[in-house]
Formats: structure tokens, C-alpha cells, sequence
């Protein structure tokens, strides 16, 4: 049998391995695990070739004390926060993960430095707005930053509608004014939630609340998980949002599209 854990990390690092985004080529290997099959993948082999993801997991369960880095409780304080959260020191943390980043730093990754610790966080919400290059495109005026910001952070939302290819979830949408990130007004999306394996969520029904990651809706939330995502969610844009006033001007690479690899 599959072990919790190894499915969670499947469900949520499924979509951006599929686009090619992030981790080892064969995303039908995830998908299987994320369906709840392919009790015989190695899914710690897998796991550890995506960059961004498998060093939080490192960290936060050397810091909680748990031996596995794919406990289901390690996995859900990665992806969108849970109580393991609470219990690590955000200081220790920042510090210990930006020593495994830093070193393997890419040109444009030069933003890796103590000046980032206190927009640290031991979750998936601090890759993508503080460790990511793309906050500090947004004031290139280009689309592709916020588009990019949006589509990785672990999104909540309520599906609305449902067929056999698709489902309909309102959800709050990324916004950008100018100066500030913040969660805009809800909309209705369409995302996919199927496989040729199957579904992430079992009997997924209209009213279900749902995670969502690059469209693609991974997991079933309960209300405790979506007030624990939207929290930190909020956090997470306020740190940002102070970080971004202090810049005087935005940092703009040749290339925006470099930075599109090694996502979660």
C-alpha cells in the first residue's frame, strides 16, 4: 500500500512535473502514485530530483524530528501548511534552507542572502514568492510574473461545476495593483482533475473544497486546511508586499523565461 505521504507529494508536485516545470521526466509515474496505484514506484527516488520541494521536506523534518522527509505531516506543512508548521523556528529554518540553496544558485539567484529571512517559511508559499525570481519582475509590467505566481502558489477554492474532463472552482485569484500582491475577488476557473489514471480526489462533487496547482485540482481541504492555506497565504503576501516597497527598482533578466524551470 502506498504510504500517505508519497501520495500527498504526488497529488501536489504532479501538475508542474507534468508540464516539465520541475523533477524527472515520466509524470505518469506520479500521476499512478497520485491516484492511489503504483504501490512499487520509488517515489523517494522521484521526490528527491525536484530541487525546490525535496530541500524544504530535508529541512522541516530534521527541525521537527521525524526521519522521513515524506511523513504526510512533513508533505502537508511543505505544500500548504500545517500544524508541524507552528512548531518550527522560522529563524533556524530560513537559515538552514538558504545554506542548501544559496551554494547551488544560479546567476539570477543572487537574492538568496540573510536579507530574505524574514519573509522565510517552511512552506510552498515561500518558494514561490520569496526564493523565486518572478516577484521581483512584476514591475517589468509583462504578464508573465503574476501569471507564473498565481499558477504555482497552492491556490483554495470551492468547486462550482463538474463534468467528466473538468471542473469549475471559485477561487480567489492572485492581483497585482502596481505596489502590491493581494487575493483579488473571487472568479470561476476551470480545472482539470482527471488523469488516464484516474482522479487525485475521490467522487469529486460540486461544493467540494479543493487545493489547486497549476489548474489542476490535487487534494479534498477540509475548513481547519483552507484557514491554515489562506493564512499562510496572507502571510506570506505581507512579507512579500514589504520586501517589494523597499525595492527601489525591479531587478529585469534578459530572459524571464529561464527562470520557468525547477517550479515547486
Amino acid at each position: 500500500m502506498t504510504p500517505p505521504g508519497h501520495r500527498v507529494f504526488a497529488q501536489y508536485a504532479h501538475a508542474p512535473n507534468a508540464l516539465g516545470y520541475c523533477g524527472p521526466p515520466g509524470s505518469e509515474r506520479l500521476q499512478a502514485v497520485a491516484c492511489g496505484g503504483a504501490p512499487d514506484t520509488d517515489v523517494v527516488a522521484l521526490a528527491k530530483q525536484f530541487s525546490g520541494a525535496w530541500p524544504y521536506q530535508e529541512v522541516i523534518a530534521r527541525l521537527a524530528g521525524i526521519p522521513d522527509p515524506l511523513d504526510e505531516r512533513v508533505v502537508r506543512a511543505y505544500w500548504t501548511s500545517d500544524e508541524l508548521s507552528d512548531h518550527i523556528d522560522l529563524a533556524e529554518f530560513g537559515a538552514a534552507l538558504l545554506a542548501r540553496l544559496a551554494p547551488q544558485a544560479g546567476h539570477y539567484w543572487k537574492h538568496l542572502t540573510e536579507d530574505l529571512l524574514e519573509e522565510a517559511a517552511p512552506t510552498h508559499n515561500f518558494h514561490v514568492f520569496g526564493v523565486y525570481p518572478w516577484s521581483r519582475l512584476l514591475g517589468t509590467g509583462m504578464p508573465q510574473p503574476l501569471q507564473v505566481l498565481d499558477s504555482c502558489r497552492i491556490r483554495w477554492g470551492q468547486v462550482v461545476g463538474i463534468d467528466a474532463d473538468r471542473a469549475v472552482v471559485r477561487s480567489h485569484r492572485l492581483s497585482w495593483d502596481g505596489t502590491r500582491l493581494s487575493l483579488g475577488r473571487e472568479q470561476d476557473d476551470p480545472a482539470d482533475y482527471r488523469v488516464p489514471e484516474g482522479a487525485f480526489v475521490n467522487d469529486l462533487t460540486v461544493g467540494d473544497q479543493v487545493a489547486v496547482h497549476w489548474d489542476f485540482v490535487c487534494d479534498r481541504l477540509d475548513a481547519e486546511q483552507v484557514g491554515r492555506l489562506r493564512g499562510q497565504t496572507e502571510w506570506q503576501l505581507a512579507q512579500t508586499n514589504q520586501r517589494l516597497a523597499r525595492e527601489v527598482s525591479p531587478t529585469s533578466p534578459k530572459r524571464t523565461d529561464a527562470h520557468v524551470s525547477q517550479l515547486p
